[in-house]
């Protein structure tokens, strides 16, 4: 039972068996491992030679804080360099370059222009440096050659591009979106315009109906309401006169006829006490609501004072013509040139008092007329103020409008300015183009691990296949597998001298391969890791 688990586990992994296989097929191996390695190796050195130049460009933020300075461009860096490159390795610019540095001539073919553009792309490589966040800070600028210098000259010459596209980009884009947000403010600023004739109109074609003026017509109307109060409390006043001075007119005409009671007193005399009486109440009256300098109780004492006069000139034409009796048929009494002349003047103040009865009663039907059109004013000034309202709702979003377009178009042209002063964000030069002392391709060193990997897989396939087309067998077990019947006992093999002799040098003619190649190996590794 022991042994079968023994066998078992032996069978699991053959260290003996693998070990024999390395001693009988150590130089079926090595010498493989060797050539498959020499021709990779070799092949290194054959190959053309290319050199990769390199520069580092870091992107700059603006100098002018963001606070101050909005940038008016598009902020995604990635975006922008894609487009840069883009147009960097146009047909046209790589054309260019290719003449300007005769690029892909080689002496017996005479490739196309597609083909060299092609070929041209795929010898330059753009890398992109990322920090922590994921934000683009800088970018690696390859491109390969045969010749270091051309190598390092195309890649300045890209360099340089990149550099002058960006600052162009920048201030084209900067500048287009300044002359957009000039374009709309144009815009804006007409429709604004507008917006300002249509209330222009508006308030020219409805004077004193705006919700504004609502004050100023009530103060308005009421000073109205008071002035048409005033002129008929003065034409009221005027009326009054005229009763009274009619009736002095009638007075001085009686006194031509018989004039005269018993008692000797005139029949007007008593309409003129009764007159003063009433003119005296109308000045108490006045008094007791206006100063001594109003017009109307100024007027109202001159009335009384004429009053009072005429009725002194009566009582004194009375006096010098005493009373005579008379028959029934007495003749009339004629009036003394005192009293034809007072006559006179109260015609004239008569007269004077119908004028001004009729222009009070004209300016009280104009006072009357403006009363109507404020009050139509007042009844229209909540039709109006909706109507305005409208129009100033469409004003006032123009005007928010305007201005917001307006400071965006000052912050624009402020921060074209900065770019036009090369105060934005940039491309700087870190790591001006290297020149390449090793050639980029082929990497020797690389080549030669390369082709230790092959040799080793060639030596294994090679040494296998011999193994296995060898149909001797070299141990116990194979020949177990062989015979139909258990082994009950072995005879040792019977080693002579010359046997001993030879299995010594083949020995050591093993070691002594494996020790060359190897060292072989690692000595054209340092010379590739030497001379590149």
């Amino acid at each position: 039972m022991v042994d079968e688990l023994e066998e078992q586990s032996s069978e699991g992994l053959d260290i003996q068996g693998y070990l024999g296989i390395m001693r009988r097929r150590h130089l079926h191996f090595l010498i493989p491992l060797f050539v498959g390695w020499a021709l990779v190796w070799g092949a290194s050195w054959v190959l053309p030679r290319r050199y990769q130049s390199g520069t580092l460009i870091l992107v700059e933020q603006p100098t002018m804080p963001k606070n101050y300075v909005t940038p008016n461009i598009n902020d995604d860096l990635q975006e922008r360099l894609q487009s840069i490159t883009q147009q960097i390795l146009s047909r046209t610019r790589l054309l260019h370059i290719i003449e300007q540095f005769d690029l892909y001539n080689p002496p017996h073919t005479h490739p196309s222009s597609d083909a060299k553009v092609e070929r041209m792309r795929k010898d330059i490589e753009i890398q992109l440096v990322r920090d922590g966040r994921d934000q683009i800070t800088a970018f690696n600028v390859y491109y390969s050659a045969r010749d270091p210098h051309v190598a390092q000259q195309v890649t300045s010459e890209l360099t340089n591009l990149f550099i002058n596209e960006n600052l162009e980009a920048r201030q084209h884009q900067s500048e287009d979106t300044t002359k957009f947000l000039e374009s709309q403010l144009e815009s804006a600023r007409a429709t604004l315009a507008d917006q300002e004739e249509k209330i222009r109109e508006f308030k020219a074609q409805h004077p004193g109906e705006l919700p504004g003026q609502l004050q100023s017509n009530i103060q308005i109307l009421s000073g109205l309401q008071a002035q048409l109060q005033n002129e008929e409390d003065s034409l009221n006043a005027a009326r009054q006169q005229h009763v009274y001075l009619q009736t002095l007119v009638d007075q001085y005409k009686s006194m031509q006829g018989p004039a005269k009671s018993g008692d000797g007193t005139s029949r007007g005399l008593p309409a003129i006490d009764q007159q003063l009486e009433k003119l005296k109440s109308q000045l108490s009256d006045l008094r007791s609501r206006y100063t001594e300098q109003h017009p109307d109780v100024r007027k109202l004492k001159q009335q009384i004072a004429e009053t009072e006069s005429m009725r002194s000139q009566l009582l004194a034409s009375l006096k010098e013509k005493p009373a005579s009796t008379t028959d029934d048929d007495s003749a009339s009494i004629s009036l003394d040139p005192n009293q034809a002349a007072t006559l006179l003047q109260v015609q004239s103040q008569l007269r004077s008092n119908q004028v001004e009865i009729t222009n009070r009663e004209h300016a009280i039907a104009s006072l009357k007329e403006r009363l109507e059109d404020y009050q139509g004013r007042l009844n229209q000034e909540p039709i109006r103020e909706q109507q305005l309202a409208d129009f100033t709702r469409g004003y006032e979003q123009s005007k928010a409008n305007y201005d917001e377009l307006l400071k965006k178009k000052n912050e624009s042209a402020m921060a074209t300015n900065m770019e036009l002063l090369q105060q934005g964000e940039r491309f700087q030069i870190v790591d001006p183009p290297s020149f390449p002392q090793k050639p980029e391709f082929p990497n020797r060193l690389k080549f030669c691990g390369i082709g230790l990997g092959i040799g080793l897989a060639f030596g294994t396939v090679v040494a296998g296949a011999f193994e296995m087309m060898d149909d001797r067998v070299h141990t116990e077990k194979e020949l177990k597998k062989l015979l139909p019947a258990d082994v009950i006992a072995e005879i040792p093999a019977i080693v002579t001298l010359e046997d001993s002799e030879q299995a010594r040098k083949t020995l050591w003619l093993g070691w002594a391969t494996a020790v060359v190649v190897f060292v072989v190996i690692l000595g054209a590794s340092a010379f590739s890791y030497l001379r590149g």
